[in-house]
C-alpha cells in the first residue's frame, strides 16, 4: 500500500510540474463556443466583443473558384442579417449577411487582390471583416459547430 501511494504522489507531483508551464487554456465549448454558424453559411468568430466574420467553408465549396469579394469600410455598422458585401464565384454571386450587429473594426484588404484565399482558407485566412458586436446576445440565434454541421449535412442531401 505505501508503494502505491508513493507512485501516485510521484505522478501528482509530476502532473503538477507539467500544468505549470501550461501557456494557455482554451475554455471555449465548456463554457462559451468561439465559433457560431448562420443558415445563410456565414460565421462569426468571437474573441472578446470582436467577431470575425465570413462565408464558411461549405459556402466557398458550394460556389466554386472564388474571383471577386466586394467588402465594407471599416466604420460601418450593420445590424444582424443585413448585407455587408459580396462573393462572386465562376458559378454565381452572393449577398454575404453580418451574422451579427455591430461596427465593422477591420476588413481584410488582402481578399481584393487574392479572392482565392477564400477558396484555401475561408474560416481562418479567408474572413471578410471584424464587427465589434453590439450585442453579444445575438450569438444565441446562430448555431454552435454541431448544429452547424448537422445543418449541412441536411443540404447535402
Amino acid at each position: 500500500m505505501a508503494t502505491s501511494t508513493l507512485m501516485l504522489r510521484n505522478f501528482c507531483r509530476s502532473s503538477l510540474s507539467k500544468a505549470g508551464r501550461v501557456k494557455s487554456v482554451s475554455l471555449s465549448g465548456a463554457f462559451r463556443y468561439s465559433s457560431y454558424f448562420s443558415p445563410a453559411h456565414e460565421y462569426a468568430k468571437v474573441d472578446g466583443k470582436v467577431a470575425s466574420c465570413g462565408i464558411t467553408d461549405f459556402a466557398q465549396a458550394s460556389l466554386g473558384d472564388i474571383v471577386y469579394v466586394d467588402l465594407p469600410e471599416v466604420g460601418d455598422e450593420f445590424e444582424k442579417g443585413d448585407a455587408f458585401g459580396s462573393v462572386e464565384s465562376v458559378k454565381a454571386a452572393s449577398d454575404v449577411y453580418a451574422p451579427v450587429s455591430g461596427t465593422v473594426s477591420e476588413v481584410n484588404d488582402v481578399l481584393v487582390d487574392e479572392p482565392g484565399v477564400v477558396n484555401k482558407s475561408a474560416e481562418v485566412d479567408g474572413w471578410f471583416i471584424k464587427i465589434e458586436m453590439t450585442d453579444d446576445s445575438e450569438l444565441e440565434d446562430l448555431m454552435k459547430p454541431d448544429a452547424y454541421k448537422e445543418h449541412c449535412e441536411k443540404e447535402e442531401h
